[in-house]
């Protein structure tokens, strides 16, 4: 996206899309924000910085979408359904008793306006679904593809405004495109499938669509899906672990796109020049972190002697980190050089470990299988923290006890292994927060596929 609006003079746009309010927080939005900005990867306009069709908060535009909906409700092509939770479950469960795909099955969008009124007098909640034209056939255009057709009686009438008033994703984002004046919407191709019903949108609301570009899913090696499930996904993750923006610029640049020349290592200055949408292979590129470490190498040894010092001390050893982790060891340490050995865990990545960590992090009586459901049960509940501190890793560890029914000796220990590499280290709640959400998270993964080598 970045590369495309420089390229025609255009206009990059940040656009927050917050209206679930359960997974939304101020703290991740600037999680992302720093992230991007540490990149190098810079927006002409959005939340921080303004811009003519402000706000870019969905959360902050209610009203904006609200006014759209009820446009639609007026031409027909969106309708009130009063069905409560109780009867889409059952709505459900009959189609997986038939064996038929799950869905709404539009029992609402014929309802008459005396009956409409009547729930409405009675102050039934409601949600607004998008009515889909039945029969038809919906054809999205892609950039980057053949036309496709969709079958109008295999798109859902999926809900657009909630019963709380905030929009879901499609009827915001298509405002907001319009809005906005987006030209290009280029995504990943997993959104192909919704894009009918954004097409629907437009065309309900008489207005131009922009130019849709689906662009290949990143691929693990057995060209599964990367998710934050199995892989490191966040920014932060690879900053912590040494990786240099510009190397890894450089290596998503080769996702799914490649140098006229076939050259590997390229500037974001080279990409300017030479990219074009031709050139994107729709074959999901494999993100390969063993690449990029080969490439972060190369960048790493281009650095003069005294910017990489500069590059150390700011992203591994600054004065921030030494003073979170120093007093950690402080009581511990009987020799200077006593700190590099027992604080080496805090500044690299991935940890490896060997046999007898791996037994030590199954408790007496238990089994690898039961190891590995504690750590799982423990990675799922950091996975909804906004960030790891102190206080939210002692309550995730304290959580996962009285929810699975285990004690300290359960969890405690294994859970140091697998963050730490040792049996012995500072204090447990305090060394995870000082390490952060995204190492430890990824270190808990670790270990539960490391368990699965011991026997059962």
């Amino acid at each position: 996206n970045s590369i495309f609006a420089k390229q025609r003079k255009g206009k990059l746009v940040l656009r927050i899309e917050d209206t679930d309010r359960n997974r939304s927080k101020l703290e991740w939005e600037n999680m992302i924000c720093d992230s991007l900005k540490w990149l190098g990867l810079d927006w002409d306009e959005g939340p921080d910085c303004g811009g003519p069709y402000g706000p870019y908060r969905q959360s902050e535009r209610g009203d904006i979408y609200r006014k759209y909906a009820e446009e639609l409700l007026d031409k027909g092509a969106a309708y009130r359904c009063f069905c409560t939770s109780e009867e889409l479950g059952e709505i459900r469960a009959a189609q997986r008793a038939a064996g038929s795909p799950l869905g709404y099955d539009g029992r609402g969008r014929d309802l008459s306006e005396a009956e409409i009124q009547a729930n409405l007098d009675a102050g039934k909640p409601y949600v607004i679904r998008l009515k889909v034209p039945r029969p038809g056939t919906t054809t999205v255009n892609d950039a980057l593809r053949d036309p496709i057709d969709f079958d109008n009686g295999q798109i859902d009438d999926q809900i657009l405004l909630k019963a709380d008033g905030m929009p879901t994703y499609h009827l915001a984002n298509v405002v907001d495109d319009y809005l906005m004046k987006i030209s290009h919407v280029i995504r990943a191709e997993e959104w192909i499938s919704s894009t009918p019903k954004h097409v629907l949108l437009y065309d309900a609301f008489g207005w131009d669509k922009p130019v849709f570009m689906h662009m290949p899913l990143l691929r693990n090696k057995d060209k599964s899906k990367i998710s934050k499930r199995k892989n490191p996904v966040s920014i932060n993750y690879y900053r912590e672990a040494g990786y240099l923006p510009d190397a890894i610029l450089n290596y998503l640049g080769m996702m799914g796109w490649s140098m006229p020349d076939g050259e590997e290592k390229f500037t974001v200055e080279d990409m300017l020049r030479e990219f074009s949408p031709e050139r994107i292979s729709l074959g999901g590129p494999v993100f390969d972190v063993q690449k990029l470490t080969w490439l972060n190498g190369l960048y790493l040894r281009e650095e003069s002697s005294d910017a990489l010092l500069a590059t150390i001390k700011r992203e591994l050893l600054s004065d921030e980190k030494l003073a979170q982790v120093v007093p950690l060891v402080h009581e511990r340490m009987e020799k200077l050089d006593d700190f590099i050995s027992q604080t080496a865990f805090f500044f690299i990545g991935d940890l490896s470990y060997d046999e007898a960590a791996m037994k030590a992090m199954v408790p007496k009586k238990r089994t690898p299988k039961d190891a590995r459901a504690n750590l799982e049960a423990l990675v799922e509940k950091i996975d909804t923290l906004g960030e790891l501190t102190t206080e939210s890793a002692k309550a995730s560890l304290d959580a996962v006890m009285e929810e699975n029914g285990l004690g300290p000796r359960d969890i405690l220990l294994p859970t140091r292994i697998a963050v730490t590499g040792t049996k012995a280290s500072p204090p447990l709640f305090e060394t995870m927060g000082v390490l952060g959400k995204e190492k430890v998270r990824r270190r808990l993964r670790n270990a539960i596929a490391a368990l699965k080598a011991l026997p059962s």
